[in-house]
């Protein structure tokens, strides 16, 4: 597929003209599939990728098979940047949480760009803080917060990421990147239901209350989002 002039990924329209150009003839744009693992924790990058549309989970898989969700990576970011910051090797797993389009480029390409332009190596860094912090923030969050803040939270954020009030995933989904137990989920999508805040039916959520999710939500969602928009300040 032809990349288009105009990015919808953020960080991509961000860039320089002359950073852009670095990149721009060796992307390209391809699907990305629910499901998709596109690296387990530990294994090599050979792909970066810049989503349109669609969302990337970064997950930690634990022994008992627990799976639980640390970061979130849309159309405001990437996925893949340690490969061009001396690093090949994925700290997480990365899943396609939500289907979509993204660009993507060999990290042979990206790591040339980086030694190319001091900007871009510096976005690059300030990106990953970015990631770091988020990680940071989400593990403060699923300790301390209720499960409703926290639903709330990752709500916001899908939302925000897919520009889509109609959100497609199952209550054991939403459990395993909360990290509790199923019948927490439900119990508290039922509640916010209930209160008009969301519509749940069938493994698709319908936000209908946006106002009120956010009042329900914790700061964590606040925080992150502002992240991003710093970092993509021009």
């Amino acid at each position: 597929m032809a990349l288009p002039l105009d990015p919808p990924n953020r960080l991509l329209a961000s860039l320089s003209p002359d950073d852009f150009a670095l990149l721009k003839p060796h992307l390209r744009l391809i699907k990305m599939v629910r499901g998709t693992v596109l690296v387990e924790g530990g294994g090599q990058i050979h792909q970066v990728y810049f989503p349109h549309s669609g969302i990337i989970s970064l997950v930690v898989r634990l022994e008992e098979g627990a799976t639980v969700e640390v970061a979130m990576v849309g159309r405001d970011g990437l996925f893949g940047a340690f490969s061009a910051l001396d690093s090949k090797i994925s700290l997480n797993t990365a899943i396609v949480q939500l289907p979509g389009s993204t660009s993507v480029i060999d990290t042979a390409h990206l790591r040339a760009a980086v030694e190319q332009s001091a900007s871009f190596r510096t976005l690059l860094i300030r990106h990953e803080q970015v990631i770091y912090a988020q990680a940071l923030q989400s593990a403060a969050c699923n300790a301390t917060h209720t499960t409703t803040s926290r639903l709330a939270r990752w709500l916001l954020r899908a939302r925000d990421l897919s520009d889509n009030n109609t959100l497609s995933f199952t209550q054991e989904f939403l459990a395993q990147m909360l990290g509790t137990q199923r019948n927490s989920v439900s119990l508290v999508a039922n509640a916010m239901q209930q209160s008009g805040l969301i519509r749940y039916r069938r493994g698709q959520i319908e936000i209908k209350n946006l106002d009120g999710l956010r009042e329900a939500s914790c700061e964590c969602y606040a925080t992150v989002k502002a992240y991003y928009d710093k970092l993509l300040e021009r």
